[in-house]
């Protein structure tokens, strides 16, 4: 039996993690909103409070799926090919690499 499934045996169990999860999923999804105008992956941290939240509420998941579709039509306004895309990630991360190991090496 997994731990979720242990926790959930009894109502008070049920309540303590739905409680849990919410703060839990609230609290990301609150980083996530305020990284949209700091720096910071925002979109992608507040995916991931969504996604959280999602685990137990409905309302959750609709929201999460809404937000989803809106980033892939802003990223489809940008009309950059997909192989580009996937190009730039490739050399971000070759670049991280490089960096990491010459500075391990220097060390």
């Amino acid at each position: 039996m997994s731990f979720r499934g242990w926790i959930k045996k009894t109502k008070a169990g049920q309540l303590a993690w739905r409680v849990f999860i919410g703060l839990l999923g609230g609290g990301v999804t609150v980083i996530g909103a305020i990284a949209l105008v700091a720096p910071g992956p925002g979109v992608l941290i507040l995916l991931a409070g969504l996604g959280i939240l999602a685990s137990e509420f409905a309302w959750a998941s609709r929201a999460m799926n809404k937000t989803k579709s809106m980033a892939q039509s802003a990223a489809n306004k940008v009309g950059m090919p997909i192989w580009v895309k996937y190009l730039i990630f490739a050399g971000a991360a070759a670049f991280s690499i490089v960096v990491i190991v010459f500075y391990l090496h220097n060390n």
